[in-house]
């Protein structure tokens, strides 16, 4: 990108298709948040929604509300509302628990539908959760059972062999923001009988996804990053329509029974999607996240991917720029089409400077050991807040104030 000029930048926010979509979401005054990837920003709708079921849902109609304001239906209704977003079909997505528990279930299912078969395959470099999750599932089964492979990104396809029951990846890294692609690494997968577990932790709502149009098995994902529903949302589960009649999951809750209220002493799960419901859903923060996706009503997610494209175009060229900012090195792709929704730096005093940036009103992440995080959100992200903070970067870099001691106190949360 050659240099952009103050006017261009503002041009551009002027013809955003998007922008409107900015005044739906309480942002701080002063600053600009890049933190999207980890942690959305409150939609005004889920404020609303959460007083609504608070102080009369819940306040007034109590157990009634179960019925009266579908608390029982959550859990589909909210999982159809974000199937779009992931290209899923009716009937495929149920939003329940954690992702790192809907793992669990997908991942026991997948292998159960592989008895011969005892290798999950994954990067080295996933989400660690992940990757304990399939510990998990090897200390309940035993390692002849379930085994856990990691392999470098370069070694992927050669790893795919009649040997692997299962292939689970992250599509987009949670460090770098490489963007897998999904649809060739699915087709390779099933040409070796492999079934395939997508987390799409930092893609749903991000970027356009496939799921159907790839012949995906299963995916899962979470509602309190890009969908905006909240610190600790519910998260999803995807199981494609052929399989769910085939599989068993562990977690043999009550709410995955065919007929949950007829409280019968054996269990007998659901055909559907459903089965992959366990305990009571989380009405308030489920209903929050219920209201927050409205947010991505009349959204074409493509704007959105280009827009991100554009926004993470900018940034780079914006620090290229600078001279004073040549310590940064870019460990996210260079080319927009390779990588997510974010921007990862690499600098030794990384943690430092997320804190100065912090301080100054703009907020990013740091990611152990030496990654400096930017969200790229394009619902409410403007040209504008990337010229912002890359300034305020390069005046931190500058003075390197990041250097001084208030900045290089680590917390529990980084």
């Amino acid at each position: 990108m050659s240099k952009v000029s103050e006017e261009q930048i503002a041009q551009w926010d002027l013809i955003d298709p998007l922008a409107d979509k900015r005044q739906l979401f309480k942002l701080p005054e002063k600053g600009v948040y890049l933190d999207g990837n980890s942690l959305g920003p409150m939609p005004f709708s889920a404020a609303e929604r959460a007083k609504e079921v608070l102080e009369r849902q819940w306040a007034n109609d109590l157990i009634t509300s179960w019925n009266k304001h579908s608390w029982i239906d959550l859990p589909t209704t909210v999982g159809e509302k974000i199937a779009p977003l992931i290209g899923a079909g009716p009937g495929q997505v149920i939003c329940c628990d954690s992702t790192s528990i809907n793992l669990f279930k997908v991942l026991s299912s997948a292998l159960s539908l592989q008895p011969s078969r005892s290798v999950v395959l994954s990067l080295a470099g996933n989400f660690p959760t992940d990757l304990y999750m399939v510990e998990g599932v090897a200390s309940l089964l035993g390692e002849d059972a379930c085994h856990l492979n990691l392999v470098s990104e370069d070694g992927l396809e050669d790893a795919l062999t009649s040997e692997v029951a299962v292939l689970m990846l992250t599509q987009v890294d949670f460090r770098s923001g490489r963007l897998l692609d999904m649809q060739r690494i699915t087709q390779k997968a099933h040409e070796q009988g492999i079934l395939v577990i997508w987390d799409l932790a930092h893609s749903a709502g991000a970027l356009p996804v496939r799921l159907d149009d790839c012949e995906v098995d299963f995916a899962v994902g979470c509602g309190y990053k890009y969908l905006n529903g909240g610190p600790g949302a519910p998260a999803f589960v995807y199981v494609a329509t052929h399989l769910q009649s085939r599989v068993t999951q562990p977690l043999k809750g009550w709410m995955g029974h065919k007929q949950p209220f007829a409280f019968s002493q054996s269990y007998a799960q659901s055909q559907s999607i459903t089965q992959f419901l366990c305990g009571t859903p989380s009405v308030v923060s489920m209903s929050v996240l219920d209201a927050a996706l409205t947010v991505f009503n009349d959204v074409d997610m493509q704007q959105v991917r280009e827009k991100s494209e554009a926004l993470g175009e900018l940034f780079i060229a914006l620090v290229e720029e600078e001279e004073k900012l040549a310590d940064l090195k870019l460990e996210s792709p260079k080319a927009p089409q390779a990588r997510g929704s974010q921007l990862a730096f690499s600098h030794e005093h990384a943690h430092g400077i997320c804190q100065a940036l912090i301080d100054k009103g703009v907020i990013a992440d740091f990611r152990a050991p030496n990654i400096l995080r930017f969200g790229l959100t394009p619902l409410y992200l403007r040209y504008q807040d990337i010229q912002d903070s890359v300034q305020t970067l390069t005046h931190i870099m500058e003075q390197k104030i990041y250097l001084q001691a208030q900045f290089n106190v680590h917390h529990k949360v980084t």
